[in-house]
């Protein structure tokens, strides 16, 4: 309650002439979603709510011929937008009133609602997704971007569990794509294109802005002119947001990630049988697609002709799992975390050696099942609702994801603030006694698991 009004979601104010009538207030205020407006009569500034508008109902006058300026409330009460949120409330509650104006100066720049101030002091993320979906410029989706961070550094510290935070990141950042989207792309396009995000961001375990993945799938047949800028302009929207180009060009600027379905398809085939050598990473990165804006049958067709193409492949299943093996884990350093003694200077790649192969195992076990979530817990609950993987080891996958997508969690946090970049690297002279025995236990089962996969999939006769 210390943070300041302009800290809070202060919605732009919406003005009106004293002599407007209530039947034309009421329209303007239907067309643009609003429940209040700021009322100029000569000098004064009054306030017109549906309060107001249920009082002036039950007089004599129709609507349609009672000039606003006879139902407002005129004098409201008001705030300095440096104020602390405490006074407004208590201002709020003195007076009992739902709403304030908001001053800077001897201007007024817009109301604070009674909702909107709760709203701040229960969860952000509801002001967060109010200023996106109300964003008429970049400039504005920016400043709701730049929330985020702060969003997620204080869930963290209020002890939210990082799956938690993860689902309400994601769902902010779709609607941040989905807006930057409506506000570059025609009509025509959001209509006849699907919108994609991938990778850890279309599973919703991206947390910390690392990179973009993101893709675009054109109806066949259709063109439009002038796609290429609008495409790049997306991608430099994002960065200007803060989310870094992805280094293995995923991105919908590039022609690879930007193609009609049936150029998706035959992408997929090759990634499949052509022996590409980004092939399988391609291929892995897609599976985790999720639909950010326009027509998703574009996506679910994409996604029918993948499964087509694979049927039974046993042999191909195995290949694509073995990928876990990429990264090994030198089958010593990570016994002896709990006594590092000359080794504080230590580092773990945590993503390589604990959250890909998890991620990783668990998507082409998912894959060879034609098992739908996207999200790796998820994922690991279908499979062992189908008795695909015992339910004791799905468990621990579940927990140690977790424990490792919170230690990479506090380490992003802690790099942001000491003015570096976010990474995957852990020096493990950061971890206490019991994260690193945390860290220990996690790698045991991510040890655990590989050797499971490579049992299930045979990776001696590959």
């Amino acid at each position: 309650m210390a943070s300041r009004v302009r800290d809070a979601y202060v919605r732009k104010p919406f003005f009106v002439d004293g002599g407007t009538d209530l039947v034309s207030l009421c329209r303007a205020l239907s067309q643009r979603g609003l429940t209040d407006a700021l009322v100029r009569d000569g000098d004064r500034i009054g306030v017109f709510t549906t309060t107001n508008l249920r009082d002036a109902l039950l007089r004599e006058t129709p609507p349609h011929l009672l000039p606003v300026r006879e139902a407002a409330t005129f004098d409201p009460y008001s705030v300095s937008i440096d104020d602390e949120l405490y006074d407004a409330m208590l201002l709020m509650l003195r007076h009992r009133i739902h709403r304030v104006v908001v001053r800077e100066g001897p201007s007024i720049v817009g109301l604070l609602s009674q909702i909107d101030l709760m709203a701040f002091v229960a969860s952000h993320s509801h002001l967060i997704a109010l200023e996106i979906a109300e964003a008429t410029d970049q400039d504005e989706l920016k400043t709701a971007a730049r929330q985020i961070d702060d969003l997620i550094a204080d869930l963290q510290d209020d002890g939210v569990r990082v799956e938690v935070i993860g689902e309400l990141v994601g769902e902010l950042n779709r609607r941040l794509f989905q807006r930057l989207w409506e506000l570059l792309a025609p009509q025509s396009l959001r209509e006849n294109s699907c919108l994609l995000v991938m990778g850890s961001e279309g599973r919703g375990e991206q947390l910390i802005k690392t990179d973009q993945d993101n893709a675009l799938i054109l109806r066949d047949g259709f063109a439009l002119e002038g796609l290429e800028a609008i495409t790049a302009a997306f991608t430099a929207g994002l960065i200007d947001f803060g989310y870094p180009p992805c280094p293995g060009g995923i991105m919908v600027s590039r022609p690879l990630w930007c193609q009609p379905l049936s150029g998706f398809k035959d992408t997929l085939k090759r990634w499949l049988f052509a022996a590409e050598a980004d092939g399988p990473m391609n291929l892995a990165i897609f599976l985790d697609a999720a639909v950010a804006a326009g027509d998703p049958h574009l996506l679910e067709q994409a996604r029918a002709h993948l499964d087509f193409l694979l049927q039974d492949d046993a042999a191909y299943f195995g290949r694509f799992a073995r990928a876990v093996e990429q990264f090994g884990d030198g089958g010593a350093w990570w016994s002896r975390l709990p006594g590092l003694r000359g080794r504080a200077a230590a580092e773990i790649d945590l993503k390589k050696l604990g959250i890909f192969p998890i991620v990783h195992g668990v998507r082409a076990l998912s894959l060879q099942y034609r098992v739908m979530p996207l999200a790796t817990v998820a994922r690991i609950r279908a499979l062992v609702d189908e008795g695909r993987l015992d339910a004791p080891l799905g468990r621990d996958l579940a927990d140690a994801l977790h424990c490792l997508m919170g230690l990479k969690l506090s380490n992003n946090l802690r790099q942001m603030a000491a003015g570096q970049a976010p990474g995957n690297t852990l020096p493990l002279s950061a971890l206490g006694t019991l994260d690193r025995q945390a860290l220990r236990d996690s790698l045991a089962i991510v040890r655990g698991f590989k050797q499971w996969l490579g049992r299930h999939y045979r990776f001696d006769l590959l």
